[in-house]
């Protein structure tokens, strides 16, 4: 299947012609034609498979067809000021040749700006829930023109503590012509709110597992003292071409990060005490490949479109298997594969055993025979590997890339 068989306006297809983009993915395949028809959508998808543009490209066409100057007729809300960024990004890539204008919405930057580029028009907005409120209880928005509503990662923003503020935004925009929800998971406070806000829904389900598939997990048991040590042995004795570290608090991402740069190693933070630009250099720093190592709390889990991401390493465990999919949802994008490395502590040994039912599968548990390790007690009954790592090099991957 091609992106012709959509229809989709000959700028939208010239510039996908431009970008490489040749096979739509399958949930570009199911959701672009029912989008382009007006209908509802119920998306199960992770991030990365192509979602963003299986939104973005239809919503493009069809403003496109009846454009109404200066009228806000789409409004995507995101759960993180990253996720905003990068889903505006696909917008302005195929809609400025067709003279489509979008901007941001997010905390941390002030109102002046926001409000006088609302004031001079716009045709989109990509928004986080809290400061869209905001606008919108000033009566800074209009939505009296709006065609269609976007709740991108719903369960996300219900982790976040956002639902309460998506209802009030629901009234603001009860003119809309269209609803399309997103969520790599479907809890049932999920499934109330899709009963809610949408009408007669397509629904739509990419399998979690089929992605995941082109992922190699790996576990390491180590005490917590010992994990910087073994995260400096893992990296000098692995063949990368790109590194996101995550862990569980701001402050552990920023003092593992120094750690990193004194080791002479390129490397980055991002973290909910920077500024919006210092987020955004960060992120563009590694995906141009400035940094070759990113070290991250979970605002970045679904916010990250770095195409070559070849290893993500939890130097702590998430809280949730949910979170765990997120996470290692950054390498192994767009059919190529990757690894994910998990260092685990005995207090951890919980939610190793949820990590492996979510996945179907035991994790293999791998012991480096060239780190010190001391005294160590291992986490759970699986057995664990004992043998020196060898550098498995980075795997190849196919030309074309559809993960926007």
């Amino acid at each position: 299947m091609s992106f012709e068989q959509f229809s989709l306006s000959k700028e939208i297809l010239s510039e996908l012609v431009k970008k490489g983009f040749e096979t739509p993915t399958p949930i570009q395949q199911e959701a672009i034609p029912i989008v382009m028809q007006g209908k509802d959508v119920m998306g199960l998808a992770q991030t990365g498979t192509g979602k963003t543009a299986a939104f973005v490209l239809p919503i493009l066409h069809n403003i496109a067809l009846t454009k109404v100057k200066g009228r806000v007729r789409a409004l995507i809300i995101a759960p993180t000021r990253e996720l905003v960024e990068q889903i505006n990004d696909v917008i302005i890539d195929f809609g400025k040749k067709i003279g489509i204008s979008s901007m941001v919405i997010y905390g941390g930057v002030g109102y002046a700006k926001q409000e006088l580029q609302l004031r001079n028009g716009v045709d989109i907005i990509v928004a986080c829930p809290g400061r869209l409120l905001d606008h919108l209880e000033a009566r800074k928005v209009d939505l009296s023109l709006l065609d269609t509503l976007v709740l991108d990662e719903a369960d996300h923003m219900f982790d976040m503590g956002f639902l309460p503020t998506i209802r009030k935004i629901l009234k603001y925009a009860s003119h809309r012509k269209q609803t399309l929800l997103f969520s790599a998971t479907m809890p049932s406070d999920i499934q109330s709110l899709a009963s809610e806000t949408l009408r007669n829904p397509v629904k739509i389900a990419i399998k979690v597992n089929e992605k995941l598939s082109t992922i190699k997990h790996a576990m390491y048991p180590v005490p917590q003292h010992l994990k910087t040590g073994l995260l400096f042995e893992l990296i000098k004795h692995t063949d990368t071409k790109s590194i996101l570290i995550f862990t569980r608090t701001k402050h552990r991402a920023k003092d593992l990060d120094k750690k990193l740069q004194a080791k002479g190693y390129k490397a980055t933070s991002l973290q909910g005490n920077l500024s919006q630009n210092r987020r955004q250099e960060a992120l563009e720093g590694f995906r141009k490949g400035t940094y070759q190592i990113m070290v991250a709390t979970d605002i970045a889990a679904r916010g990250i479109d770095v195409s070559l991401v070849s290893h993500v390493i939890n130097y702590d465990i998430p809280s949730t298997p949910e979170a765990y999919t997120h996470r290692i949802g950054r390498t192994g994008r767009a059919e190529r594969t990757g690894d994910a490395f998990t260092f685990i502590s005995e207090e951890d040994s919980v939610m190793v055993k949820q990590i492996e039912r979510k996945l179907g599968e035991t994790i293999e548990r791998i012991r480096l025979e060239t780190f010190n390790y001391k005294e160590i007690k291992h986490v759970t009954d699986a057995p664990v590997v004992h043998r020196p790592f060898k550098k498995p090099g980075f795997r190849g991957h196919r030309k074309s890339d559809n993960s926007k």
